[in-house]
């Protein structure tokens, strides 16, 4: 019944979003040449041509790029709509070029190029808020005890418990823990509201007796020989099989698997920018954010090289060697704001609040951020990312890999001017190892809309460790 209700849920979803396509073309025809907001309107194809495309094109591609980018798994486990989002996103830039080639090998130049552009940007918008709302109600009755799952799990320790309470405290998931199986002693006492219904060697009968949609093996390492007894007992009644694995704390945020001929493989670090579509995105955003910013604070940067000039002697830019992508070290740009130091004292020195180094307009440009204008050049260099973890000199470097286990898997992305810490106050003399946990964070959960957020928090709001 369970799977019968995904496959309607699936198929209502494949003729929404096909609706969405065809509402979004309407949409950007309408806009391309029924307005003059994207040039002269001039001669075209009527949306009859269009609608011809869209039918045997365009929901076709967009469709099997749903598919692909695995839009139509379940969605459960998923918080936000960003993750979704982002393969919308994605799903709307492969179609352009896909529809844009179809175009070329069918020979019809006429269609509007401009017009699919608009495509993209609209049924990416359209798409992102069909989800959003969908999800949003299938988290409300889910949260209302409807469209529940059943759950057995395997397992009477720590390990079964932190699960169990996972799912309690999270009801938007959507699941209900029907029992436990533990050790003959325990069974009868009520763990995380729900009770332990029997021992290890009654789960043949109880799953003959009761339907559960998933059994999940929630058991210490130690007894991980019992595995596949268990695995085969739910295969024997058609229900599979999931294991929480003992060693979960060594897990990354996404986990991800790789294979060596059949054996897998678990990627204890996951990193969303090692994939290559996730790469291109960030650079070119990366790039387009750096030029337009250049080209927006050039006033404030020669102003703030002419006061720097005019009240202390020196350099107008300060250049600093720190460790950037894969540990390799790079000249960071920066305006000047202290006054002229030995390389030792730089190589060493720790900015304070009330720090004596610092000229006027340096302790101002400093509060202000402006001090940092000049990175965006190191961004257009190709060392520095707009968004991304705070680039360290290496005696800093040396110094905390040597306190902090995963200090050095901040070096996995390019370093940026601004980051998942700096807009939680971690920046300045604060704790090292906090910085950090931001950091890996924001290495392992990279999506666009976590840097367009982390770009708007830095401009709208004060940082109070800035100085």
């Amino acid at each position: 019944m369970i799977r019968e209700n995904q496959k309607l849920f699936n198929l209502a979803l494949v003729l929404i979003d096909a609706l969405v396509i065809s509402v979004s073309l309407a949409v950007s025809w309408w806009l391309r040449f029924k307005t003059t907001l994207f040039g002269p309107i001039g001669e075209h194809l009527p949306l009859q041509d269009y609608a011809f495309l869209l039918i045997f094109a365009v929901i076709p591609v967009y469709l099997i790029l749903y598919f692909s980018f695995g839009l139509y798994k379940p969605r459960r486990t998923y918080k936000t709509i960003f993750s979704e989002a982002t393969q919308i996103i994605k799903v709307n830039i492969v179609a352009f070029i896909v529809l844009i080639a179809i175009l070329f090998l069918i020979n019809q130049p006429n269609f509007s190029r401009i017009m699919l552009f608009l495509l993209g940007i609209i049924a990416s918008v359209f798409g992102i808020i069909e989800r959003f709302v969908i999800r949003s109600f299938l988290k409300k009755i889910r949260i209302d005890q409807k469209n529940l799952k059943h759950i057995l799990i395997v397992g009477d320790n720590d390990l079964a418990f932190t699960f169990a309470r996972k799912i309690r405290n999270n009801p938007y998931l959507g699941f209900d823990i029907s029992g436990f199986l533990g050790r003959s002693s325990h069974v009868g006492m009520e763990i995380e509201g729900s009770k332990i219904i029997g021992s290890f060697k009654d789960l043949d009968k109880i799953l003959e007796n009761n339907s559960f949609d998933r059994v999940v093996l929630a058991i210490p390492l130690k007894y991980y020989y019992k595995i596949n007894e268990l695995v085969e007992s739910c295969e024997h009644v058609g229900i599979k099989a999931e294991i929480v694995p003992d060693y979960i704390r060594y897990f990354p945020a996404q986990p991800s698997v790789d294979m060596i001929e059949d054996i897998p493989i678990i990627n204890i670090r996951y990193v969303p920018l090692d994939d290559p579509l996730n790469k291109a995105i960030k650079y070119i955003s990366d790039y387009m954010i750096a030029i337009i910013a250049i080209i927006i604070t050039s006033p404030i940067m020669i102003l703030t090289a002419i006061a720097i000039k005019l009240t202390s002697p020196g350099p107008i830019i300060f250049k600093q060697e720190r460790i950037g992508f894969h540990g390799k070290p790079f000249e960071m740009y920066k305006f000047r704001s202290m006054k002229v130091q030995s390389p030792n004292d730089e190589k060493s020195g720790w900015t304070t609040r009330d720090d004596p180094r610092k000229t006027k307009v340096g302790d101002f440009i400093r509060k202000t951020s402006i001090d940092e204008l000049p990175q965006f050049f190191n961004v257009l260099k190709g060392e520095m990312s707009v968004i991304g973890p705070r680039p360290e000199r290496p005696y800093f470097v040396d110094e905390f890999r040597k306190e902090i286990t995963k200090y050095m898997v901040k070096h996995q992305v390019r370093p940026g001017i601004t980051g998942w810490a700096q807009i939680h106050g971690c920046r300045g003399d604060t704790s090292i190892k906090k910085r950090i946990e931001y950091d890996i964070e924001y290495v392992e959960n990279w999506h666009f809309g976590l840097d367009v957020g982390i770009m708007i928090k830095t401009v709208v709001k004060k940082n109070p460790n800035a100085y």
